[in-house]
């Protein structure tokens, strides 16, 4: 299913992975005392500016801060829309 949703400029579209639900140890994490994700997929990027090329691609996975991008709900599915310079890192 090809997404309809086109970032402008340096702004890519991210899929949030599912929060934790157990602990290393295996205890189960109740809904309201879990984490925000700060890892997703990207699944759109922008064309970037006149300057700067970008540097992430469609499929990779990334590294955001806790706080980063706009979240965004379209066609019943959470996004995360963000500038390229939010993402910490590529996994």
């Amino acid at each position: 299913m090809a997404l309809k949703i086109k970032p402008l400029a340096d702004r890519v579209l991210v899929e949030p992975m599912a929060a934790e639900t157990k602990t290393a140890s295996g205890i189960i994490i109740p809904d309201n005392a879990k984490e925000k994700p700060q890892k997703g997929k990207v699944v759109a990027v922008g064309s970037g500016t006149k300057d700067e090329k970008m540097t992430v691609s469609v499929g990779d996975t990334v590294l955001y801060g806790k706080y980063a991008g706009t979240e965004l709900k379209f066609e019943g599915q959470d996004y995360l829309i963000m500038r390229e310079s939010d993402i910490l890192a590529i996994v």
